[in-house]
C-alpha cells in the first residue's frame, strides 16, 4: 500500500518523462508542492542546494526497495510496476497538468528560479552566489532572511502532528540553537523523530542535540491519561518525586542558557500542559531563572 505522498511522487516523475537528475526533481517537487500543498503533503525546509525535503528522500528508498523506482545513484526513474500502481489515480492527471504549465528550466537556471520565487529556502543555501551571480536584489533578500540564534532562553516544542521539516523550520525560525530531548525513550514511528534522524537532522541545519533521559516519565507511568486532572495527577507526582533528583541535568541546560543558547525542550505531545517539558522548565525558572515560552506553529 502507498501512501498519497508517494503515489504523487510516482505521478509526477511519470509526467515528467520517468527520469530527472535528484536535484532537478527535489526542485520541480518543491515548486509543485507550493502550488499543490495539500495534494502532494511534503514539507520543506532550507538546506545545502536549497528546498528540501527529508521525507521524500526517505521515501525515495522505500520506493525503490518495492521496485517501483529504480535504484539509480544520479536520477529518479521510475519503473514499469511504479506507473501500474498509479496508473488510474486522479493525481496522475494533476501531475500532468502541473508539467505542461510549469518552468522547462533545468539545473542551475532552475535552482535559481526557485531561490527567487522562494527565498527563504535558499539561506541555508551553499550554491546561492554561483547560481544567482549578479542578482544582487534576491542574494540580499535571502542575507534578510537567515535566521539568527534567538535570545538566551528556554522554549518547549512538541513533535505532534507535525512533520519532520515543519519541526525543524519551527526550530530554526525560533532561532533555536541547541535542542534537548527530554524522553525517556526517544523513539518513534513517526519519521525523523527516533533518536539518530533527529539529533542528525539538527546537526544537518546547524542545531545541537542533547538527549537527557534522566529527565523523562517512563511509558508505563503514561497509560491511561484520558483526560487533563489525569495529567495532572501524573505531573504532580514527577514534579515531587522524580524532577527534584535531577538537579544534574537541570544545571546542565540551565548552563547552555547561560552560555547563550536558546533551548528548546522537546517531547512527543503538542500541548505543553499535557507533557512533563512544561514541568522541566517552569522548574528551570524557578531555579534558574531560565524564562521559557511554548512555541506553536
Amino acid at each position: 500500500m502507498l501512501y498519497e505522498r508517494q503515489r504523487a511522487l510516482l505521478a509526477l516523475l511519470d509526467a515528467l518523462g520517468g527520469q530527472v537528475g535528484k536535484l532537478d526533481y527535489q526542485k520541480l517537487l518543491f515548486l509543485w508542492c507550493q502550488e499543490l500543498a495539500s495534494e502532494t503533503n511534503y514539507d520543506f525546509l532550507p538546506y545545502k542546494f536549497g528546498a528540501f525535503s527529508f521525507t521524500s528522500h526517505a521515501d525515495r528508498t522505500k520506493l525503490i526497495e518495492r521496485g517501483y523506482l529504480d535504484n539509480d545513484d544520479k536520477s529518479w526513474v521510475i519503473t514499469d510496476t511504479g506507473r501500474l500502481a498509479i496508473a488510474h489515480d486522479a493525481v496522475r492527471g494533476q501531475a500532468r497538468t502541473y508539467v505542461a504549465r510549469a518552468t522547462k528550466l533545468r539545473g542551475d537556471a532552475l535552482v535559481a528560479l526557485s531561490y527567487r520565487r522562494y527565498p527563504w529556502y535558499a539561506t541555508r543555501s551553499e550554491m546561492a552566489a554561483r547560481v544567482l551571480a549578479g542578482d544582487d536584489d534576491t542574494l540580499a533578500r535571502i542575507e534578510g532572511l537567515k535566521p539568527k540564534p534567538g535570545a538566551p532562553g528556554v522554549v518547549t516544542l512538541g513533535y505532534e502532528g507535525r512533520s519532520f521539516e515543519a519541526y525543524l523550520t519551527l526550530l530554526l525560525k525560533s532561532g533555536v540553537t541547541i535542542l534537548c530531548d527530554v524522553r525517556r525513550n526517544p523513539i518513534s514511528r513517526r519519521y525523523g523523530f527516533s533518536k539518530s534522524a533527529l539529533a542528525r537532522g539538527c546537526e544537518n541545519i546547524g542545531i545541537g542535540y542533547e538527549h537527557l533521559p534522566e529527565l523523562g516519565i517512563a511509558s508505563s507511568e503514561r497509560q491511561g491519561l484520558d483526560t487533563q486532572a489525569d495529567y495532572d495527577a501524573l505531573f504532580e507526582t514527577y514534579e515531587r518525586t522524580s524532577l527534584p533528583r535531577q538537579g544534574v541535568a537541570l544545571a546542565r541546560i540551565s548552563a547552555l542558557v547561560q552560555e547563550g543558547h536558546r533551548v528548546a525542550l522537546t517531547c512527543f505531545e503538542e500541548l505543553p500542559e499535557q507533557c512533563h517539558r512544561h514541568c522541566v522548565a517552569e522548574a528551570l525558572e524557578r531555579a534558574h531563572g531560565a524564562t521559557y515560552a511554548p512555541l506553536h506553529l
